[in-house]
């Protein structure tokens, strides 16, 4: 079983890093033909991203419907994608060929967000590692404002 984290905690990164979040919408819950193939590509791909960690990805929360990843940088995110030899690309002509018109039987989503070092903030108590903590360190709240605690870098080093 994970350490449980009783204190306050902030997640840490040295640098700056790239939130992903990537999605489906089944529209037409019937036609699981359409869906699933959707469905079972994500797996394949997070097992092939956590199985080669210099492609880029540091860490990500996978639900049903969504998964966030986080990304050493846009450009490790972006070379993955388009990648001939890893398994987005396949996936997604396979998407567009299988549901290119059909109607919104399935769709995807995402979004992507560049974040500067020290622009961001966390917040974990009576948590194990997760989210950013999990992709980066985990640290004790060194500081607070009124919106929640600052990261202090210096203890990265």
């Amino acid at each position: 079983m994970p350490r449980i984290y009783r204190e306050r905690m902030q997640a840490s990164i040295e640098g700056d890093f790239v939130v992903f979040i990537i999605g489906m919408k089944i529209n037409k819950p019937w036609k699981v033909h359409k869906w699933w193939p959707v469905f079972t590509a994500m797996p394949r791909m997070l097992k092939e991203l956590q199985a080669n960690p210099e492609l880029g990805m540091l860490g990500h929360i996978a639900s049903f419907r969504f998964t966030v990843q986080y990304w050493k940088s846009f450009e490790h995110l972006e070379a993955y994608a388009r990648s001939k030899d890893h398994a987005h690309l396949p996936a997604w002509k396979a998407f567009n060929e299988s549901v290119g018109n059909s109607g919104g039987d399935v769709g995807i989503w995402h979004e992507t967000y560049r974040v500067r070092a020290g622009e961001y903030e966390s917040v974990y108590r009576g948590m194990p590692r997760f989210g950013l903590a999990q992709a980066g360190s985990i640290l004790p709240v060194t500081g607070a404002t009124k919106t929640g605690p600052t990261v202090d870098t210096r203890l990265n080093s």
